[in-house]
């Protein structure tokens, strides 16, 4: 039965409705509501060094980490968070929070989330730089494997999931912001030397 107050209501909502989709994406994502500035990646880079000369007095840490995370891709969108999560509890933690404050950060949360960001853009670019030979050697791989007479079905299966986790790790990285790629995109050659170090 139609009810002629209900007309009123449902216009309103409909308004209501229009205005939050068209609105919604304009508004600024809580993990990139402030820019990636220059002078944010160099003290990101800058912190990564310093925390770099800990690395000794922790390397039963980092083994048990690279354990854990032996059989999985990395999600490139958060994966200084993700270590950071890890290391919850144990001294380094601490020990990693003074030095990424020395370098301007106010907690290892936000470090956390500004590497996440300086981590998925510099993935981003790296892969536009290697993305067409990259995806074509996985996908060779992946026909040679299925065509393979030596390995299991089972065998085959836990490649083809491998392979597919490394794909999903590559379009994750590739979802970084434009604005993220050019404020990371002077620093690529530093964050290859931290690689290097």
């Amino acid at each position: 039965m139609h009810n002629p107050q209900r007309q009123p209501m449902l216009v309103l909502n409909s308004i209501i409705l229009t205005a939050v989709f068209f609105l919604l994406p304009l508004l600024p994502t809580d993990s990139h509501a402030d820019t990636l500035s220059d002078q944010k990646v160099a003290s990101f880079i800058e912190s990564v060094r310093a925390a770099q000369t800990l690395a000794p007095e922790f390397e039963e840490l980092e083994r048990q980490m690279d354990n854990q995370n032996e059989s999985t891709m990395p999600d490139f969108s958060r994966i200084v968070s993700d270590s950071l999560e890890q290391m919850k509890g144990h001294e380094a933690y601490g020990r990693l929070e003074d030095v990424v404050q020395d370098h301007g950060f106010d907690s290892l949360e936000s470090w956390g989330a500004t590497g996440d960001r300086v981590f998925q853009a510099w993935m981003a670019i790296e892969m536009a730089e290697q993305n067409p030979a990259a995806r074509r050697e996985m996908e060779a791989t992946l026909a040679e494997m299925e065509n393979s007479p030596h390995m299991t079905a089972e065998q085959k299966a836990q490649m083809r999931a491998m392979m597919e986790s490394a794909m999903g790790a590559m379009q994750s990285a590739s979802n970084a912001p434009a604005e993220d790629i050019e404020a990371v995109r002077p620093h690529v050659e530093a964050l290859r030397q931290l690689g290097e170090e």
